[in-house]
Formats: structure tokens, sequence, C-alpha cells
């Protein structure tokens, strides 16, 4: 009788330990790829409760969340051969359970070694220049050809981005170099329309005063205000030069004018007395 009741709770213990092992629950972003006796079916189980025979059936778990993987830096040469140390980061996803679990053994590091020569190999195709400006493209170059490479393994890779380039020091004083000669050259070149525009401004300026001529007064009154500031013991008047030239020259040319007549006559004697003339004198005589 012990014999009996020892073999039934070893039974009771081994159907409990079976039942336990055919019951599996699948979370909402989990699919299982079962194997009845090592074949697979063309679709996967879940999410849910699934029950499968012990011993006969075997299960896979396969997660379909977004999976963020790191590519590790690789030392690149570019087309214009400078060496550059490039890294990127993937972002992938299973679609399909059953392909993924028999095409492939491990989605991951599969997927991880070709996005690395995938890297290296559409990165020296650009030049450094094409690389650091155009990082979109190298992206969606990237990212085009994993898709194309993965779709056979059940994986989508949905974004590829490039983290970090690395460049030596000798190549980042260069560019420093070139980007002060380029600031440079902006500001001449501002500086210069500057000029340009202000030249024309004053040339439009000089023609309205010329016009105008009271505006060029009411300007020399505001340029008092402006230099009569508090305790300036300088008192500046102003008088355009080119006018008060042309009206010294009149000045003069007046003067000689009038002293012109005048030094066709005698010089006066001298306590003013006047040298007669000869008629003069034998008038004189003959009175």
């Amino acid at each position: 009788m012990v014999a009996f009741l020892v073999v039934l709770l070893v039974l009771v213990i081994v159907a409990l330990v079976l039942l336990a092992s055919s019951v599996h629950i699948l979370k909402q972003y989990e699919r299982a790829v079962k194997f009845h006796l090592g074949r697979v079916g063309d679709d996967a189980f879940g999410p849910g409760l699934l029950f499968i025979i012990p011993l006969v059936d075997r299960i896979r778990r396969v997660s379909l969340r977004i999976v963020t993987m790191p590519i590790q830096s690789q030392g690149i040469i570019t087309r214009d051969n400078v060496s550059v140390d490039v890294s990127a980061v993937a972002y992938y996803k299973v679609v399909d359970a059953v392909r993924a679990v028999v095409a492939i053994e491990s989605v991951s590091e599969a997927i991880d070694q070709i996005a690395q020569t995938t890297l290296r190999s559409v990165v020296g195709r650009h030049t450094l220049d094409e690389t650091l400006s155009e990082t979109d493209e190298i992206n969606r170059s990237i990212r085009e050809i994993l898709d194309v490479q993965t779709e056979d393994w059940g994986v989508q890779v949905t974004l590829v981005e490039l983290k970090d380039i690395q460049l030596p020091e000798s190549m980042k004083r260069a560019m420093a170099r070139q980007a002060e000669a380029e600031r440079e050259k902006r500001a001449k070149i501002i500086a210069a329309e500057g000029e340009a525009l202000a030249a024309g401004e004053l040339a439009h300026a000089a023609d309205v005063m010329m016009a105008h001529p009271l505006a060029l007064q009411l300007r020399n009154l505001q340029t008092l205000v402006e230099i009569a500031v508090d305790k300036n013991s300088t008192v500046v008047f102003p008088a355009p030069l080119m006018s008060t030239i042309q009206e010294l020259g009149a000045f003069l040319n007046r003067e000689t004018a009038a002293a012109g007549p005048l030094a066709s006559l005698s010089p006066s004697q001298p306590n003013g007395a006047s040298t007669p003339k000869a008629g003069t004198d034998e008038a004189g005589a003959l009175r």
C-alpha cells in the first residue's frame, strides 16, 4: 500500500511538471515559433496563452520591439585620403518571427557585423566635407543597404544615425584656420558693401544739400548740438570750406577790378601835394 501511494505521488508530480511545461504565457510584444517534432509552422503564435505538448513541441520566443544597436567606431579613410573614426547607431525590429528564427542563427550579431562593413563602405565613398555636411544622405544610404540585406531574415532596419566623427588634430587645426579665413572674408565683404551703401547715401545727401542750402546750415547746427556737451570749453564755428574759398576769391576779384582804374592815375606826392602839369603852370603864369 505504501509503495502504491509513493508511485501515485510520483505520477502526480510528473503530471504537474508536464502540465506546467506545456503552458506558456506570451507578452504583447512577444511571438513564439513552435517546432513540432523539429518542424516549424507557417505562423508564429501569441500573444496570450499557448499550450504545447511536452517532449514533442519546442518554442522559441521572439521580441517584436525595436532594438537599439550601437555600431562600434570604425577607422575609415575617406575618398580624399583623410583618416577618420566614425561610430553610429542602428535601430531594427523583427517583422517576421519565423524567418528571424529559421533563416539566421543570431539576428543581432549578423546585423552588427554587416552594419560595420556597410558603414566603412559608404563613408569611404565620400570626401571629408561630404561626410560632415551630408550626414542625412549617408544615414539614408546605410539604412537602405542594411534593409535590403536583412529583408530575407525577417528584420526591418528603421533608422541609422552617425553618432560621432573623430578627426585628426592636424585636420581640426586646418579646418579652424579655414573657418577663420572664411569669417574674415565675409567680414571684409560686408564692410565693403557698407562703404558702398554709405557712399551712395552721402552722394544723395550732398545733392539734397546743394538743392537746399539751408539744409547744410541745419546740419551744422545739429553738429554744434552734438558737440556742445557738459563741461566742454571748445567752441566750434562751422564754415563751409568751398563756399568760403569761393567768396574769398570773389572778394579778391572785386578788389582787383576796383584797383585797376586807380593804377592808371599818377601816384600822389608827399604831404598830399599833386605834381602840376605844364599846361597848368602856363595858365598860372598868364594870370
